[in-house]
């Protein structure tokens, strides 16, 4: 498989960012971001106007934030190339999503943050729809507000990094349970909008600038296929990038605790390999469930239908498993939670 650390939920001006896309894909650059996935808001502007492609070692892929007339239900939808009346009910634009045969999640589905009056949260509340391919389980800018208090904000702003400690708990737990009836897809979002404040009444500053979240929260994607740098093969590699988001070829990462590339949650059963997103038929008697992971000795946990049912501390993790469940693993680093992969189904 070939690994590309991603970066997904971004803004520019083209809603409420600071930033351009070109100045944006820079720093991306810098800190070894792979692929940058925009999602302004209510528009695909920067796809009609050619901003899609290659910058230097980065691919930017355009997609769009759709929210409802309430501000409410938004879903990071990709491989579409219409945008949607915001009258439509959250179910009626994730269903077209679907049938325009693009991919989307639901974004910061529990968000409760109260701290900032002009940044209200954004919950979902329309769960008649089940055609959603996957759930922004971690966020990192609302983690951030949801944790913001009088006494530690000015910590929180100078630190924006060391904040954000795990996903949210209602998203996780959801997560697993819908994970027993079919694939749902797991992904982190960075939330990048580069806000200027002004902080103590006299002064300007850029509240989690670009560069700064891109070494955060990654959702890293496995491809069978490596990326081609030609513009005409933009087509192909989006094809590539999400396919295996569709299918649960990724997982997520806090990349300020160490860059995970090179970790692979896998099974082998019948002589197959089975990877994350993937399902073993039923008829099979028994799987081995591996983990290896990069030169760093970590805690890798076994989830089971949503419950630890093991931990193995090193760099490598081999389970012999003959219960039907679904499974994923959670890796911690000196107690802070590093990488969540997505399920392996055995039902």
């Amino acid at each position: 498989m070939f690994e590309y650390s991603s970066v997904i939920h971004v803004h520019s001006k083209y809603s409420d960012g600071s930033g351009e896309i070109p100045e944006i894909s820079r720093y991306a650059n810098e800190v070894g971001v792979d692929i940058v996935l925009m999602t302004d808001h209510n528009t695909l502007r920067p796809l009609r106007d050619g901003l899609e492609g290659w910058y230097g070692s980065t691919l930017v892929l355009i997609g769009t934030e759709i929210n409802d007339q309430k501000n409410q239900n938004h879903y990071l939808a990709f491989g579409i190339k219409n945008t949607f009346d915001n009258r439509l009910s959250a179910a009626e634009y994730v269903k077209r999503v679907k049938e325009e045969g693009g991919i989307g999640f639901i974004a910061h589905p529990f968000e409760k943050r109260n701290h900032m009056k002009e940044h209200p949260p954004y919950p979902w509340t329309d769960w008649t729809t089940d055609d959603y391919d996957g759930i922004e389980i971690w966020n990192h800018m609302s983690e951030w507000m949801e944790g913001l208090t009088e006494q530690n904000k000015y910590q929180r702003f100078v630190h924006p990094l060391k904040t954000v400690e795990r996903p949210n708990e209602e998203s996780i737990k959801l997560w697993d349970k819908k994970a027993l009836e079919r694939r749902v897809v797991g992904i982190a979002g960075v939330d990048a909008h580069a806000y200027k404040q002004n902080v103590f009444g006299f002064f300007e500053v850029e509240i989690f600038p670009y560069k700064v979240l891109f070494k955060s929260l990654r959702t890293n994607i496995l491809l069978e296929q490596p990326l081609i740098r030609e513009p005409d093969k933009l087509e192909h590699n989006k094809k590539l990038v999400y396919e295996a988001l569709r299918g649960g070829r990724c997982y997520i990462t806090n990349f300020y605790h160490a860059d995970s590339k090179g970790f692979r949650f896998f099974a082998e059963a019948d002589g197959k390999v089975f990877l994350m997103g993937e399902s073993i038929p039923s008829k099979i008697k028994e799987i081995r469930l591996r983990v290896n992971l990069p030169e760093i000795i970590s805690e890798i946990r076994l989830i089971k239908n949503g419950e630890h049912v093991d931990s193995i501390i090193g760099t490598e993790a081999l389970w012999q498993i003959q219960n039907k469940g679904v499974y994923r693993v959670e890796v911690f680093i000196d107690n802070n939670p590093w990488i969540y992969s997505n399920h392996i189904r055995f039902l």
